[in-house]
């Protein structure tokens, strides 16, 4: 019989976001495989939904930046002391940097396994080399992988590639365009309605290309009048006002009507369902788009900045997608090609769930055996 293991995932927070999506799937694996799941985070909107598939959660200001976190380590070496942790995975600095030095200050016999995740293209430095140092680095992309072997001295044999994931059951076009889901969306966006819907996915930062985004809305009114852009975010924490400037933007480039901030949504794969093209324009490279995978699952084309994750992703599954870096006239041509001929889009086996959470818990048991 397989030993049964206690694993302890740590992170900032379970607010909203792709790091936090992927803990949830994994400790919700590793409950219906039998393990103990727990993950210590600052707390957030998602605690419920982990807590309720079979997770315990530990409510710690863990990622909070401030020499007081610190105290942390001490409480951490006593949770270790009275629990059987087999494994501690890091997703994030901060966080590593408390589990690190807590399991150095404990007896070598009482350590449990630390393992780390790159979860994106953190500014090269001693703070964030604390990712490569884990018993089995993890990373999302092979863009990521070349990243920290290039810039970190990192044994390469401890560095293990996993693809992100989402699952294809909860991409199925059919369901997420259900009739009561479209009637809920119409009455509360019926604006909207017999429009060419071109969304952007994702927190409201100046890194996500929101303006690059506006300028194309811009560009495209003045050839096709039904479009209209959907904003689907809400703005990180920490940094407000961003939003007011994106919203005398849209004023400036008369597009007020043609606009509509969503928020944060739950529903999000509906909504991409829904769409026309959906976009990835980040300024800075992304290790990994999630909604690019679920877009390209649900047969939603999608348009990305050839960088990074994105441009890896797109490449192996909608090469057409791809578009040069902050290159505002192909992103155009692109997208006034896709409203006027919407492309087929194949079938993919890659970037699944199932196989992401189980190379995960493969990675677990092979350290812990």
């Amino acid at each position: 019989m397989k030993k049964k293991l206690t694993i302890i995932q740590v992170l900032p927070s379970l607010v909203s976001g792709g790091v936090e999506k992927g803990t949830l799937e994994v400790a919700k694996f590793l409950v219906e495989k039998g393990h103990k799941s727990i993950v210590i985070s600052g707390g957030g909107r998602m605690v419920s939904q982990l807590v309720g598939e079979g997770s315990k959660h530990i409510q710690w200001s863990i990622g909070k930046k401030s020499l007081l976190t610190f105290m942390y380590v001490i409480r951490l070496i006593r949770l270790i002391q009275k629990t059987d942790i087999d494994i501690i995975h890091a997703r994030s600095r901060l966080p590593a940097w408390i589990v690190f030095i807590a399991l150095k200050l404990i007896n070598k016999k009482r350590r449990p396994h630390f393992i780390t995740t790159v979860h994106g293209f953190n500014s090269v430095s001693l703070y964030s080399a604390i990712m490569t140092k884990g018993d089995r680095v993890i990373t999302v992309s092979k863009s990521v992988e070349n990243f920290i072997l290039k810039h970190y001295d990192v044994d390469k044999s401890k560095v293990f590639m996993n693809y992100r994931g989402v699952d294809a059951i909860d991409c199925n076009k059919k369901k997420l365009m259900s009739k009561v889901w479209l009637e809920a969306w119409r009455n509360e966006y019926p604006k909207i309605q017999n429009k060419i819907i071109l969304s952007l996915p994702c927190r409201i930062t100046r890194a996500k290309g929101h303006e690059d985004f506006l300028n194309l809305l811009h560009r495209l009114k003045k050839d096709t009048a039904d479009i209209h852009g959907l904003i689907i975010g809400d703005e990180k924490t920490g940094n407000t006002g961003y939003i007011e400037l994106l919203k005398k933007r849209i004023d400036d480039l008369n597009l007020k009507n043609d606009v509509t901030f969503t928020g944060y949504r739950k529903d999000v794969k509906n909504i991409i369902a829904i769409s026309n093209i959906l976009y990835s324009l980040s300024i800075q490279p992304e290790s990994f788009g999630r909604t690019i995978i679920e877009s390209i699952k649900i047969k939603t084309p999608v348009l990305g900045y050839d960088h990074g994750g994105v441009g890896e992703q797109l490449r192996l599954i909608f090469p057409q997608g791809l578009v040069a870096f902050r290159n505002q006239e192909e992103l155009y041509q692109k997208t006034k090609l896709i409203i006027k001929r919407r492309p087929l889009i194949k079938d993919t086996k890659l970037f699944d769930l199932k196989d992401m959470v189980s190379n995960t818990l493969k990675i677990y048991t092979d350290i812990a055996s």
